[in-house]
Parts: structure tokens; C-alpha cells; sequence
């Protein structure tokens, strides 16, 4: 462990993809780091990584063959892990190994959503850095969006200071579908839309109904109630789309994940007052693109949020052609009509603030808002949801029936 703070937070990659590039975009925003090294399984997708890497001034940044090679190396402090869900407990023990043997110098780790499939790989998760003495943070970028942090800070100050604190979040997050094979894999991703995008909606709504500078924990989940649903994907000509565009592994004829989930969160404060999180997902939801629906009510004041709603707009008419992109909205689904643009989407979702937060975490030794202990909560609220949905019952926490428990859609085929 070096003499913290240190001046600046040398950060190592794992993952190469969509979502590391999101991140890379956003660090545009963030002092005090540098990206020092980046290591996938796909050469082609590092050298990617490297080249934006340097387009953007981070450079250099030194493509790893191996993850041991890359905690090894004298460049890396700390790692940010971004590959596929089902990779994350491996590279985790990876890096805990070379940490304890003494092997490695890196303090720290962060984790994109969700930390895990299932409770039990949580556990090791969270297990793992903290045996190893790592510093850790959980990327839920939604936490930091730049409408919920103000949004929030005024609640709170203004209206919940005043007539009592807030008791109703709804949180709602849709697009078209995801852009790799393994997300629409329930063994590999450990479900379907719950699991990828409920952990942003139960966080988030978790998180707006906590008072600031409040724990976490101040809030108990009591109960969840889930549904889930196949409404798309499933129908035979979208199911033969899938194939076509990902392969046979994608076989939503025999082996879809659900599409739509639905979740009732009941939770308690310190005072023992019931605060309730409705929120739904879907990945079958074709609009322009990406869509985030927050609101938090209390009794005498609501505060809303759609990221659709954006201040900017262009029109195009049949007259503009070009191929298709995502330079507008993520998840776009036109290049005509009239389309809402957001200006800084890495702003705007959280990245950049998430990323600033983790960085001067890190850098200075200090605990992050969201760590992996946040993380194993989020998991434990989707696996009541899982089981929920399929028992057709609620469930009741604590709920050690739930500690084994792999959702139906990512049990072995």
C-alpha cells in the first residue's frame, strides 16, 4: 500500500467493450488519473481501447495479455473491472491472489453492475477485497447521474427538511436490447433485463430514499415482489433475429430470459416508517432510444426526471440518409424524425461523477458511497425478485432460502 493520497490514481482496464469505453469517455471529466493499461480476452478490441486511450490523452496505456501480467506491472494502482458478468468472481480471485502473495501492488477495485449473478458470488466478491485489503467501489453510474444528484440535494434541503422525509420512489429504465451475445445468454449474464438493468432501478430508488449522509443501511429491505414476463424477444420472427444476429447460443425459441420485469420493493427506515420502490425494465421498448423514468414523492413535493426529455431536439426528414449510429441517444432506434440529443450522455447517466468519486476514493484511502457491500445488497434484492417471480409469492427478508438460489433463466440449459 503506497503513502496515500497519492497524487495521481494510475488505473488498469478489464474489459475492452461497450461499456469500458463508456467509461474511458467519461474520464475526459475526472482529474487526477491516468489509464495505464487495458487487458481483455480480444487483442483486437485492446488495441481498440489503447488507440482511444491515447486519442484522448490518457496514454500511455499498455495493452496486457494476461490479468496477472497487468496487476503486476509497477503502472497499475488500481483495476476496473468491465468484462462480462460471468467472468467477474475469476478475475476478482486473480487479483486478490496476486495482492496477497505479495505479487501485486494494486490497492484498490472497482466493479461495473452488477457485482454478481447470484448471492453467493457476491459474497466472494465482497469476501475477496476485503481479505485482500482492497479498497472497493460499485459502479452504479444512475447513483451519480448529474438530475439525481440535484435533484435529490433539493429534496432533501427544501421539502423533506420541512414536511417529512420522502416515501415512494418509482424508477423505470428501457431500451430495444442489449449489444453483445452474453447478455441475452440467462447462464452467462445470470438472468435477463432483471438482472441487467433492475440492479440500476432498486439502486437508484434505494438511494433517493436514503437521507443524506445517511448509511445505506438505514433503510431494511422487508419485502420484494417480482414479476417477469417474455413480451418480445420470444415471438418467433424476433427470436430468429437474435440468431441471425448472434448466433445459436442465442436461442430464444428454447432458452429465452425474460424481457420485462416488474419489482415492489418494502423497506423500513430507523423510525420504522415503510418506504416503497416501484420500478420496471424491458428491453422491449422501441423509442428513440434509451429511457430513464425517476420520480420521488413525499408528502407535500414530487421531483421527476425522463432522460428523453431533453433540452435539445433535431429533425430529419426522409431527405437525410446515413447509416445507422448511436451518435444521438444510446440504444437509438432512428436517423429520422424528430430525436432527442443528449448533449453529455456520459454526464448526464453518472459516469463522469461516479468515476470522479471513485478516483478521489481511492487516491486518498477514502470509503466510496457505493462499495461492494452496496453491490451484494443490490444482488440479494434481484434474487428475491427471481424467486418471487417464479414461486409466484412474496418474499419476506431476511430470506435465507435465497442464498442458494440461481434464477430459472440462468440454471443450466
Amino acid at each position: 500500500m503506497p503513502d496515500l493520497p497519492v497524487k495521481t490514481l494510475r488505473i488498469g482496464f478489464v474489459g475492452s467493450g461497450f461499456i469500458a469505453k463508456f467509461h474511458l469517455q467519461s474520464l475526459i471529466g475526472v482529474r487526477n488519473c491516468e489509464v495505464t493499461g487495458v487487458y481483455s480476452r480480444s487483442a483486437d478490441n485492446r488495441q481498440s481501447f489503447v488507440d482511444l486511450a491515447h486519442d484522448l490523452g490518457f496514454g500511455p496505456c499498455e495493452s496486457f495479455a494476461s490479468l496477472e501480467e497487468m496487476v503486476r506491472s509497477d503502472t497499475v494502482d488500481a483495476v476496473w473491472i468491465l468484462s462480462p458478468n460471468h467472468t467477474r468472481l475469476g478475475i476478482m480471485q486473480v487479483i486478490h491472489d496476486e495482492v496477497k502473495e505479495g505479487r501485486s501492488k494494486v490497492f484498490a477495485v472497482a466493479c461495473e453492475k452488477p457485482l454478481a449473478r447470484t448471492i453467493g458470488e457476491a459474497r466472494k466478491m465482497v469476501e475477496l477485497a476485503k481479505d485482500a485489503g482492497l479498497n472497493h467501489g460499485y459502479l452504479e453510474n444512475q447513483v451519480f447521474a448529474t438530475p439525481v444528484i440535484r435533484g435529490k440535494e433539493i429534496i432533501w434541503r427544501r421539502a423533506a427538511s420541512t414536511t417529512g422525509r420522502p416515501y415512494l420512489a418509482r424508477a423505470a429504465e428501457e431500451h430495444s436490447g442489449p449489444h453483445e451475445a452474453w447478455f441475452w445468454q440467462g447462464d452467462k449474464q445470470g438472468g435477463g433485463v432483471l438482472s441487467d438493468m433492475m440492479c440500476h432501478s432498486v439502486e437508484v430508488a434505494r438511494h433517493l430514499l436514503t437521507a443524506p449522509d445517511a448509511d445505506r443501511n438505514s433503510l431494511t429491505v422487508k419485502q420484494v415482489n417480482g414479476t417477469v414476463a417474455n413480451l418480445k424477444w420470444t415471438q418467433p420472427k424476433y427470436a430468429d433475429k437474435l440468431r441471425d444476429t448472434y448466433g445459436p447460443e442465442v436461442d430464444y425459441r428454447n432458452h429465452p430470459s425474460e424481457d420485462f420485469a416488474r419489482a415492489v420493493v418494502s423497506l423500513e427506515d430507523e423510525n420504522g416508517q415503510t418506504v416503497m420502490i416501484e420500478a420496471t425494465t424491458s428491453w422491449a421498448y422501441v423509442g428513440a432510444g434509451l429511457r430513464i423514468q425517476l420520480e420521488l414523492l413525499g408528502p407535500e413535493y414530487a421531483m421527476e426526471f425522463n432522460s428523453l426529455n431533453t433540452g435539445l431536439k433535431v429533425f430529419m426528414s426522409r431527405e437525410v440518409t446515413g447509416s445507422e449510429g448511436e451518435d444521438l441517444v444510446e440504444k437509438q432506434n432512428a436517423e429520422q424524425g424528430l430525436m432527442p440529443v443528449l448533449e453529455d450522455e456520459a454526464g448526464v447517466y453518472g459516469y463522469t461523477d461516479e468515476n470522479r468519486h471513485m478516483v478521489e476514493c481511492f487516491r486518498k484511502g477514502e470509503t466510496p458511497i457505493e462499495t461492494f457491500d452496496d453491490g451484494l445488497a443490490v444482488v440479494e434484492m434481484l434474487i428475491g425478485l427471481y424467486y418471487s417471480a417464479e414461486t409466484g409469492k412474496v418474499v419476506n427478508f431476511p430470506a435465507p432460502e435465497l442464498e442458494d438460489y440461481v434464477p430459472l433463466v440462468a440454471r443450466p440449459r
